[in-house]
């Protein structure tokens, strides 16, 4: 598997905009890449990976990349990149930078990382960059094959529905190239308050009564912050 790593939320991460307007990307490639470390190697592992989301950073094609840490699992991470095309994409994943992360990481790592590549399906304009306590929200939803269309119209509703809520700053919707019903979505919050306040939302719940019926695996909703 390639990593993914191959630069960092972007958050597009979320945060801002989950990719620049959309920049629509007609031909942009997407990836969201968890990455574990063992639990006496934290430190280390975020040395790492802030190294690995500049160098990425200053690559040509690089659009985004954010590295973000799992709140109540401090040694999990997901990196979330945005490039321009799938040669860009390429090229990243034979640098030098990516190279030495690689290496790096397999002496501290707990678990192979596991990457995703994906494209854009909606992605919106976050309302502000980075702004300072902002919480990142990634989940990987899953649902059988013969829901794929039915879970594509829910997240195109909650797209729209959840930029309007408090505090929301940017929510995403990536689908996965090599399964059409898999998905990542990656959203950013002002702050925990504003997310909870997502949850009890009556669009938030509907959604999750739509995918009940058509869920093909566990609900996979982790809560990071951006590594500074």
């Amino acid at each position: 598997m390639r990593l993914f790593f191959q630069p960092a939320i972007g958050m597009f991460i979320a945060t801002a905009a989950l990719v620049s307007c959309a920049h629509a990307q007609g031909n942009a490639v997407y990836l969201a890449t968890y990455v574990e470390v063992m639990p006496d190697a934290v430190a280390p592992g975020i040395a790492l990976l802030r190294q690995y989301r500049d160098a990425s950073l200053k690559e040509d094609g690089n659009l985004r990349t954010d590295a973000l840490a799992e709140i109540e699992r401090p040694n999990r991470f997901v990196v979330v990149e945005a490039w321009r095309d799938k040669a860009a994409f390429d090229a990243h994943g034979q640098s030098a930078a990516t190279s030495k992360f690689r290496d790096k990481l397999k002496p501290i790592a707990d678990a192979p990382y596991d990457e995703r590549i994906t494209n854009a399906l909606y992605v919106t304009q976050g309302k502000n960059e980075r702004q300072a306590g902002a919480i990142y929200v990634v989940t990987h939803v899953d649902v059988i094959p013969a829901g794929k269309d039915d879970c594509m119209a829910a997240l195109k509703a909650m797209s729209t529905d959840t930029a309007a809520d408090p505090g929301n700053i940017s929510y995403g919707v990536l689908q996965q190239v090599n399964r059409g019903n898999h998905f990542t979505v990656i959203e950013a919050w002002t702050n925990r308050k504003a997310l909870d306040g997502h949850a009890m939302a009556a669009h938030t719940r509907a959604f999750r009564e739509k995918l009940k019926p058509i869920a093909g695996a566990l609900y996979d909703e982790r809560i990071y912050k951006a590594l500074n």
